[in-house]
């Protein structure tokens, strides 16, 4: 479509917020199934050596900039992108959109504590929010047709799927087929465990910043450091190759 910009190799959506939201409702109100995705700057990195990964992002219908770093990096290729859309932000444009439309959802990852705590949030925030049902991502292979069959038979319109990358991209590019009744189907990474309280998200001035990483990097050092000081070097790296040495 004519909103789509390469950004290198992958054709990332240049839509605001308000116009992915209208996109996925429109999608819902026809009945059919969109394939929504995020990018930034460490799936980047992941996506140049894990070819299923990046086979299931490029497959999706929306590909937005989650990150800051793909804002400010796409101006390098001559392109504006017109507002970072972070997979959390769209999440609760969603709910709240199907709070008001009666959309019903499903919610799927993270630790049963947490997913749990997650929709009993939305449920306060929304008493009458249709909840079709919730399951924690810990789960094996076998299991996966079992929760299949649990998400088509609770009639779920958006299903979000809070698990870490890359088995949330691979896990809805693989079922997405059998999934066609559901309209939305999107990965949303930690976002439970933000929304539930387990985490504690940046203030809106260091998200606006570009340092949302850092802050997640205070948080959990032993586990964050190498995902973000190593594969930060590793994004720009890419980016540099792409913009001044690509032949």
């Amino acid at each position: 479509m004519g909103n789509k910009v390469d950004f290198v190799g992958i054709p990332l959506d240049n839509l605001s917020m308000s116009e992915t939201v209208d996109r996925i409702n429109n999608s819902i109100t026809c009945k059919k199934q969109i394939h929504h995705c995020v990018i930034n700057a460490g799936k980047v990195v992941k996506m140049q050596n894990d070819k299923k990964l990046y086979e299931s992002v490029i497959s999706s219908d929306i590909i937005n900039a989650d990150g800051m770093s793909i804002v400010w990096a796409a101006k390098l290729f001559g392109f504006k992108i017109k507002e970072r859309v972070a997979g959390i932000d769209l999440m609760e444009n969603l709910v709240e959109l199907a709070h008001k439309k009666k959309y019903i959802c499903f919610f799927l990852g993270a630790k049963e504590k947490v997913v749990k705590k997650t929709v009993d949030h939305y449920s306060k925030k929304y008493s009458d929010l249709e909840i079709g049902g919730y399951r924690n991502g810990y789960f094996v292979k076998h299991e996966e047709k079992i929760i299949i069959d649990q998400i088509i038979k609770s009639k779920a319109n958006l299903l979000f799927v809070a698990m870490s990358s890359p088995k949330k991209e691979i896990f809805l590019n693989k079922y997405k087929a059998e999934l066609k009744s559901v309209n939305l189907i999107m990965g949303v990474g930690g976002s439970f465990d933000v929304i539930s309280g387990h985490v504690k998200r940046a203030p809106l001035f260091v998200q606006k910043i570009g340092l949302e990483w850092f802050y997640r990097l205070v948080q959990e050092p032993e586990r964050m450091w190498r995902r973000y000081l190593i594969g930060n070097v590793k994004f720009i790296i890419i980016i540099l190759k792409a913009r001044f040495f690509k032949s």
